[in-house]
């Protein structure tokens, strides 16, 4: 039904998972990003760690937490919540949180999904400006996790 006309109206909605983004800080103001293909774009990207909250997590901080771990091989000293967006909220009915980690370190290898094909980068943070200005970094949510950091990092 449309909430101004009260008449049907095709509306289609993909019902996906939430979703979490984490900035990973190391101790020297590096953020841990990490390189993989996706498959909408038949492209590799350049992102910060993230994924789906699974039904086990049952929080959105714990699957941020795992993710960092499984796609790069870090663990955090601190984590704060920094804001949620909706992916889409046109067809979509998901939320993403982003979360900053600070104190990243290495703690072990990578723990892919079948489907990831991951590289780990660390850069200074002062260059992800320049990497989403020149169009390096352009996966939406991760410019809006950064937008977050900007306000309230």
């Amino acid at each position: 039904m449309s909430p101004r006309t009260g008449k049907p109206h095709p509306f289609y909605v993909l019902d996906c998972p939430d979703w979490v983004n984490v900035i990973a800080l190391t101790d020297r103001n590096e953020v841990v990003l990490v390189r993989q293909f996706r498959a909408g774009t038949r492209s590799v990207t350049l992102e910060i760690p993230g994924g789906g909250v699974e039904a086990h997590d049952g929080s959105a901080l714990v699957a941020a937490r795992r993710e960092l771990r499984e796609e790069t091989g870090y663990a955090a000293r601190s984590w704060k919540r920094l804001g949620v967006v909706h992916p889409n909220p046109a067809f979509q009915s998901n939320r993403c949180t982003t979360y900053v980690a600070r104190g990243c370190r290495r703690v072990g290898d990578l723990i892919p999904d079948a489907g990831e094909d991951l590289a780990v980068e660390r850069v200074p943070l002062r260059s992800i400006p320049g990497l989403i200005g020149t169009g390096k970094i352009t996966h939406s949510l991760v410019i809006a996790a950064f937008h977050f950091f900007a306000l309230r990092g």
